[in-house]
């Protein structure tokens, strides 16, 4: 039986500034990363006398480690079966895409004011080379792209807890699927076209209210291509949006 992620937000980042790490923050860090750069997989049993030996420390700190993975939702814990990787939980990808899409929006929509001629021409260029990139599709180096092109726009967002909040989503999305256009590799054609909209509306000071809706539906018409390929049937839109590209 399939065990449900727990569906709150990661925490982005545990390390303290200055100072070394504790055990139970480095026991944190390594098993976070094999997490999250999918060196263990969904269902991984999670040996604490091989990570304490990792970090030369007893099994105590790992414990400590794995209470904070289970609570971000990335590790579960059960009696006498001991910690695993938590699997991935289709209501909860679905959840964290819903959610991006209205976190991201809101972000671009604060950001725009605040980009300028170097920020839009560096979105420009990577949007270029994710459209050079088709060609000879790679659906792992089109994602890192991608996020970074997004980073870009909200990154100039005066409200900080908006880009911690994009940040954590992108990071659970980076555990639940290594990469939506390996689902859907016809959707990065289309996606390019979107980036390409949003940044010249952004260049010739569109609406605040447009910018968040172009931005809002450019990452729900992913997760709806998604939803299409999966079950086969159209996607229902949101009342009052349209699905049609550039719409």
């Amino acid at each position: 039986m399939e065990s449900k992620a727990v569906r709150q937000i990661p925490a982005t980042n545990n390390t303290r500034t200055g100072g070394p790490l504790s055990k139970t923050e480095m026991a944190y860090q390594v098993i976070r990363e094999k997490i999250t750069t999918h060196q263990v997989s969904p269902g991984h049993r999670i040996v604490l006398a091989q990570i304490a030996e990792e970090i030369d420390s007893s099994v105590v700190p790992v414990r400590e480690a794995i209470r904070q993975l289970e609570a971000e939702g990335l590790v579960t814990f059960e009696r006498n079966v001991g910690a695993r990787v938590s699997m991935v939980d289709r209501t909860t990808y679905l959840d964290c895409m819903q959610t991006l899409a209205i976190l991201e929006g809101a972000a671009t929509r604060l950001a725009a004011p605040h980009l300028g001629e170097k920020q839009l021409a560096e979105a420009k260029a990577l949007n270029n080379r994710m459209r050079d990139l088709l060609d000879n599709f790679d659906a792992r180096a089109f994602t890192e792209m991608n996020r970074q092109f997004h980073r870009i726009l909200f990154a100039a967002c005066p409200n900080l807890h908006f880009t911690e909040l994009v940040e954590a989503e992108w990071e659970r999305l980076d555990y639940l699927r290594e990469s939506i256009f390996s689902f859907v590799p016809e959707r990065a054609h289309t996606s390019v076209r979107e980036h390409e909209m949003l940044v010249d509306l952004i260049a010739m000071g569109a609406d605040a209210d447009y910018i968040e809706k172009v931005a809002r539906q450019h990452r729900k018409r992913t997760l709806e291509r998604y939803l299409e390929r999966k079950t086969g049937a159209q996607a229902t839109p949101t009342p009052g949006e349209s699905t049609a590209t550039g719409q």
